[in-house]
């Protein structure tokens, strides 16, 4: 029988779960109640939810969790994490407290620049284009006051307009890349209305230029969307202490400071010169960043594609943090784009991200940059620590116990009995398993 159907979208939920269930299903019967029961109690967020993607059947539940005890630039927070992987909210909030006695941390933003392009194609000559690009763009801006006009009310709005030369990697190639500054809000709908219209005055004015010959009024627009690389738009967040402060660095591990600093500064560096090593190294600071991402109703796959970018600014991808120990000092540091918002889209209409924002006392979208890239570094130093100390799998199996234990069904005594075991034995899925199947033969 085939699956294929026309007009899903149009379909009601009750409908569209029925299909489902009746046809990519065993058990018709038990789809459907599961994916009735993750509907949200009140109508009125599930409509709203519902609202944000087509075609939505039910709701996807991850864990809203709190890392307490980060201190930025001196302000205290409680920060609000969306993840599933056992470990991450544990170290964050385990680098937090580290650093709550040695000045926590601190976090500068060193600015707040967006942008946007317009591809187009013209065959005519690049110095005849470059010779009406100051009319041209006086035109582009007059073009768009209307869009710009409530942005530059809140003290944003378009900053600078280039004319980008690209002819000699693809005929007749040619780009307009816009910079704008969106204030709290991530700006997306406004830079790529912005753009829209950029293109559509572009076709007019070189099809309306006096001074242009007709063979010479011939443009094509092939698109005009917002860039999301933006590394104007960066952030950086550091601790540091004089180096002997640091004799608690692997204490677990029976490690004298001075060694485990230079293993760390050391680990780090790998991540510097190696891509294989950095792309893991990078996952990690992710996994702090993306969760406060989530947790805020930002994009995090906008964050991730930025982010993977800069790390390639030099040609080579590399680590995002950077470490070393100078006069005595060691200090640590994350530097990172972070295109973000606290005004508009999923920050405003989430039930969820509006706690969390409220939770963080309402932040400004600078202020949040600042948040977000210190538990990126928070992650990071967490987990270089376990790397070179430990090894990570010590602290991440243990974790991850409770989820082994849920998965092979363990009663409440059993989960108890268990977590009495493993706190002097090593993890494993089979291990676990072993232990469970020697206390119900016991029994």
């Amino acid at each position: 029988m085939a699956k294929t159907i026309s007009g899903f979208s149009k379909l009601s939920k009750r409908q569209k779960i029925e299909w489902l269930a009746n046809n990519f299903f065993e058990d018709a019967t038990a789809a459907e109640s599961a994916l009735i029961a993750w509907h949200r109690r009140d109508e009125q967020q599930q409509k709203i939810i519902d609202g944000f993607t087509e075609n939505a059947v039910s709701n996807f539940t991850l864990p809203f969790s709190v890392a307490p005890n980060f201190v930025i630039n001196g302000q205290e927070y409680a920060v609000p994490m969306v993840i599933e992987e056992s470990s991450v909210v544990a170290a964050a909030s385990s680098a937090a407290k580290f650093w709550l006695d040695r000045g926590g941390f601190r976090a500068e933003v060193s600015g707040t620049v967006k942008l946007g392009q317009v591809h187009f194609r013209w065959a005519g000559s690049p110095g005849r284009l470059y010779a009406l690009f100051p009319d041209l763009k006086t035109h582009l801006l007059a073009s768009c006051d209307d869009l710009t006009a409530n942005m530059r009310q809140r003290g944003g709005g378009l900053l600078d307009i280039e004319l980008l030369d690209f002819t000699h990697l693809e005929p007749e190639y040619f780009q307009l890349r816009a910079s704008f500054e969106t204030c709290d809000s991530m700006g997306a709908n406004f830079i790529n209305s912005v753009l829209e219209r950029f293109g559509d005055q572009l076709e007019f004015f070189i099809e309306t230029a006096p001074v242009l010959a007709d063979h010479e009024r011939d443009v094509e627009v092939i698109m005009c969307i917002l860039s999301n690389f933006t590394p104007n738009c960066l952030v950086r967040a550091w601790v540091e202490c004089p180096e002997n402060e640091l004799e608690d660095l692997a204490r677990d591990a029976g490690l004298p400071g001075r060694s485990a600093v230079d293993r760390f500064c050391t680990a780090v560096r790998i991540a510097e010169i190696d891509p294989y090593r950095a792309t893991t190294h990078n996952k990690g600071i992710f996994n702090g960043i993306d969760a406060v991402i989530l947790a805020t109703g930002n994009d995090f796959r906008a964050v991730e594609a930025c982010g993977h970018t800069y790390a390639c600014r030099s040609g080579q991808y590399r680590s995002l943090s950077r470490a070393w120990v100078e006069n005595g000092i060691f200090r640590f540091e994350l530097e990172i784009p972070l295109p973000i918002g606290t005004v508009g889209g999923l920050t405003a209409l989430h039930p969820l991200a509006k706690q969390a924002l409220e939770m963080l006392g309402n932040p400004s979208a600078r202020e949040l940059m600042m948040i977000v890239a210190t538990v990126g570094l928070a992650q990071n130093f967490a987990a270089v620590r376990s790397l070179v100390t430990t090894g990570i799998q010590q602290g991440h199996m243990k974790m991850h116990l409770t989820n082994i234990l849920n998965y092979l069904g363990a009663s409440e005594k059993e989960t108890v009995a268990a977590q009495a075991h493993f706190c002097r034995e090593t993890v494993s899925f089979s291990a676990v398993r072993t232990f469970l199947e020697g206390a119900r033969t016991r029994e």
